[in-house]
């Protein structure tokens, strides 16, 4: 019996938006290395499905795994956390 769909939920920065209906992500962790017991840094880029175009370079976002869209996008834009620091202030 399935009890709900158990897909994983990242948040990252938006890197580059120039592709139509894409964006590439990259998604930071943080883990102790098992044998330097010293705090590592690990980045990891995921293309993302983005139907309207909304998010830009910069933007924080959450992405959710998905089935595939294309050769290289398995994930899906769920929504826009926080505006760039270049968009929020506007031109002036």
């Amino acid at each position: 019996m399935k009890t709900g769909s158990h897909k994983r939920i990242l948040t990252g920065v938006v890197i580059s938006d120039k592709a139509d209906k894409t964006v590439t992500v990259v998604v930071t962790r943080r883990y102790k290395h098992p044998l330097y017991k010293k705090m590592v840094t690990a980045r990891k880029k995921y293309m993302a499905h983005d139907e309207q175009n909304l998010c830009k370079s910069g933007d924080r976002v959450r992405i959710r795994e998905c089935a595939p869209v294309s050769a290289r996008k398995r994930w899906l834009v769920v929504d826009k956390i926080e505006k760039s620091a270049a968009q929020e202030g506007g031109k002036s």
